[in-house]
């Protein structure tokens, strides 16, 4: 059986040059890069070079200004947390309601254990920001907003040079988690007024366990792990060699590749979308139709609940995610298509430079066939699951794990 990804918001492929860049530091080159011999000397200045390759994908005025980390979540940790201590004077955060859970988890602690006033800004039935409710919750009591550069449920876009320039107006600092987004859009940090933004190296056909914080200069900074001298005083601890070479590569690759990202991979989700709704009645597409990834694609489906189709896709080698999360035994919409008053089951579908156009026809032939099964439940032939064993199987077989997906 033929496996295919269409997951790759989840995680992606590391690509081949990836790997063979990384490997060389696993060996030979196996000096720490904070040595002042020769061994640190060569390995230092691999790290300076994956800064350099990073800092043109993003756009940043400085390699300075890029941080290492172990990847996305630990990157929002450390932006909102700093945030607090140098903004000390303020109490406020501001955020959205359809945030990976890596930036809400967090704000929902703060509130709990520090009395933190946290703002999450609703979105509309395509998931995009209410702007009146955005500028109302800007105050001077502010120390930080954290708006998510694209959704990761529905590909959605916000206008985050927008929404920064505002922050600035009350003095906020503003930060946005841009781990969908790296790499598959045009970033220029240095002409917006962006303090930080988040990212993570296996999104981008990178390693996992690496990621990086972008903090721009002259923006004060409280580091999260604190020890030795890394990283500019910013992230104690031996930097990981390897995997920041592996995220410097990818970054370079993306840049390379961001123009198939937007023309081939863009058609190639397109073609599903439009194939999907001609073939499966009472479907539709979720997210903003026009400013959404070019990899994303999240299809509701009416009459179906929880995670079924997901399912039955695994079953016969296709790869993807739903819209839904079992919890304590039921089915329940996530917090993404609840903040958009979205009850449908959604199933979405994410695409990489490694799909081709025989994986869209693979889909095609076997998901008409799969919503039909699903919606003529309850009744099911000799062989077949009932609906409740199948909601049964598919809350013990995919119960969330909180990774950044």
């Amino acid at each position: 059986m033929r496996l295919i990804n269409l997951d790759n918001n989840a995680t992606t492929r590391v690509d081949p040059e990836v790997v063979q860049a990384m490997l060389p530091f696993f060996t030979d080159q196996f000096g720490n890069p904070s040595s002042m011999h020769s061994f640190g000397a060569a390995v230092a200045a691999a790290v300076r070079k994956a800064r350099l390759q990073l800092q043109a994908l993003i756009g940043a005025e400085l390699d300075q200004e890029i941080t290492f980390t172990s990847g996305g979540t630990e990157s929002d940790n450390a932006a909102i947390l700093s945030a607090l201590e140098v903004m000390s004077n303020r109490t406020e955060i501001v955020t959205s309601a359809v945030e990976h859970p890596a930036v809400l988890t967090l704000c929902a602690h703060l509130e709990k254990t520090r009395g933190v006033k946290v703002h999450r800004i609703p979105v509309d039935r395509h998931g995009r920001l209410d702007l009146d409710a955005y500028r109302a919750a800007l105050t001077p009591h502010v120390a930080i907003v954290s708006i998510m550069w694209a959704n990761n449920e529905t590909g959605t876009i916000f206008p985050v040079a927008k929404l920064a320039g505002l922050a600035k107006e009350v003095g906020a600092l503003f930060h946005t988690d841009a781990v969908q987004a790296v790499g598959k859009l045009p970033m220029d940090l240095k002409s917006t007024a962006i303090d930080m933004l988040s990212l993570s190296g296996h999104k981008l056909h990178g390693p996992k366990g690496i990621g990086a914080l972008y903090v721009r200069r002259g923006v004060r900074f409280r580091s999260l792990i604190k020890g030795g001298h890394q990283e500019h005083d910013r992230r104690a601890g031996t930097e990981n060699t390897p995997g920041i070479v592996g995220l410097g590569m990818a970054a370079e690759l993306a840049l390379k590749f961001m123009d198939d990202d937007n023309t081939r991979v863009k058609w190639l989700r397109d073609r599903l979308e439009n194939g999907i709704l001609q073939r499966i009645p009472n479907t539709f597409v979720t997210g903003d139709p026009l400013e959404r990834l070019p990899n994303t694609a999240n299809i509701a489906f009416e009459n179906i609940e929880g995670d079924a189709i997901p399912f039955l896709l695994s079953r016969v080698g296709i790869a993807c995610s739903s819209g839904s999360a079992c919890t304590s035994g039921s089915l329940e919409p996530s917090h993404v298509l609840r903040a958009m008053n979205a009850a449908h089951a959604a199933v979405r579908f994410s695409f990489s430079r490694y799909n081709s156009e025989a994986d869209v026809d693979r889909v095609l032939e076997v998901l008409p066939a799969i919503v039909e099964r699903l919606r003529g439940f309850p009744s099911s032939g000799p062989g077949e699951r009932s609906a409740e064993d199948l909601q049964s199987g598919l809350c013990l077989s995919s119960r969330r794990t909180g990774s950044r997906s």
